[in-house]
């Protein structure tokens, strides 16, 4: 290894350009040297690990997306892991974190929240047909009307319905299909 180079040596009018090459290759050297030798490598500790998953997991209050909390307890996660063992370098680390994330994301859009739909309005659904309701609003074969059954269907107690023949209101009616959103009836 080469001797470290005199302070300030490339403005003290060393006008060798060997000599001020020599002097930057140096300093870069110890640059890293002091950045990354052994003795001063960047280590994350528990701890840190433990406040960060805290932190996300406040801001999960302030950004109700729940999106955030998976990647708050995997970081308390790889905290408790690093206090159980504290050998494990920061590239693990970040990777453990990483994967433990993606995870505990996929978990939970894939098992725990299968059905995102609110409604499941203009859903075509073949449980549907067939159920009875009652006629709210008259319909005609070229008109709209509208059914109300006593459990809502689909999302809906009252939905818009279609029918091939006149109707008067008052009349029970029987789903014969789901148009887009709007229900195609007949008189039972």
């Amino acid at each position: 290894m080469l001797p470290p180079p005199p302070r300030f040596a490339c403005l003290k009018g060393v006008g060798n350009a060997r000599n001020e090459a020599t002097a930057k290759a140096v300093t870069a050297v110890s640059f890293s040297t002091f950045f990354y030798s052994e003795g001063a490598r960047m280590q994350i500790e528990w701890w840190h690990w433990l406040v960060g998953g805290i932190a996300l997991l406040l801001c999960e209050l302030a950004l109700p997306a729940f999106v955030l909390v998976w990647f708050g307890l995997s970081a308390l996660a790889v905290g408790v892991l690093l206090v159980v063992l504290p050998d494990i370098g920061i590239t693990a680390q970040l990777v453990l974190w990483l994967v433990l994330s993606i995870a505990l994301v996929a978990l939970w859009f894939r098992v725990f929240k299968p059905e995102q739909y609110k409604t499941r309005i203009g859903m075509s659904d073949a449980n549907v047909i067939g159920e009875v309701g009652l006629l709210a609003k008259p319909v005609s074969p070229f008109g709209k009307g509208e059914v109300r059954f006593q459990k809502p269907l689909l999302g809906s107690e009252v939905w818009v319905c279609v029918a091939d023949e006149a109707i008067p209101v008052g009349e029970r009616v029987r789903i014969v299909s789901v148009e887009g959103s709007l229900l195609k009836i007949a008189r039972i």
